[in-house]
């Protein structure tokens, strides 16, 4: 499998996990459920786990991609600049949710109550720059989805752009 197919197949897992995580952390505190508040901490670890392979392919996909007609070089730019800072939002979320499942094996309540806050926080800002950089990221390939803003225009000035250099 080369890195294309590789950042194409794994890229929805970190989106996925980090999403799923918060409803089932809400869930686990809602019926009072340190197995569940583990298998929460466990989603998010497996989720910041992926996320280093998904990034990891994500320049060796831009050389591939950049080339096909109708991608738009700045779409690929700002997919390229949040997943920069969704990268590194799940690693401290996956780093905070390895310490809670620490100290939840531990025995250490208070900690691993505060630990598990903590994680449940972070895991919805870390779904919220994961979604926003898939987002940015089908648009490159996903006309369908993309806004009427600057992504648009880039690419209709792409084609003006190989409109005059044809002439």
């Amino acid at each position: 499998m080369d890195p294309v197919h590789l950042h194409l197949f794994l890229n929805h897992f970190p989106m996925i996990c980090s999403i799923l995580a918060v409803p089932l952390f809400l869930y686990a505190f809602l019926r009072k459920s340190d197995e569940l508040k583990q298998l929460a901490l466990l989603v998010l670890i497996f989720a910041a786990l992926v996320t280093i392979p998904v990034y990891l392919t994500g320049e060796p996909t831009e050389e591939v991609v950049e080339k096909l007609a109708g991608v738009s070089h700045d779409l690929i730019e700002q997919h390229e600049d949040s997943a920069y800072f969704a990268m590194i939002s799940m690693m401290i979320t996956g780093a905070i949710a390895l310490i809670g499942m620490i100290t939840m094996i531990a025995k250490k309540a208070a900690a691993a109550k505060f630990m598990v806050l903590v994680a449940l926080l972070s895991a919805i800002g870390s779904a919220g720059l994961m979604a926003r950089t898939s987002n940015l990221g089908g648009q490159i390939r996903h006309s369908e989805i993309r806004t009427g803003d600057a992504s648009s225009q880039s690419v209709e000035k792409q084609r003006d752009d190989q409109t005059k250099s044809e002439r």
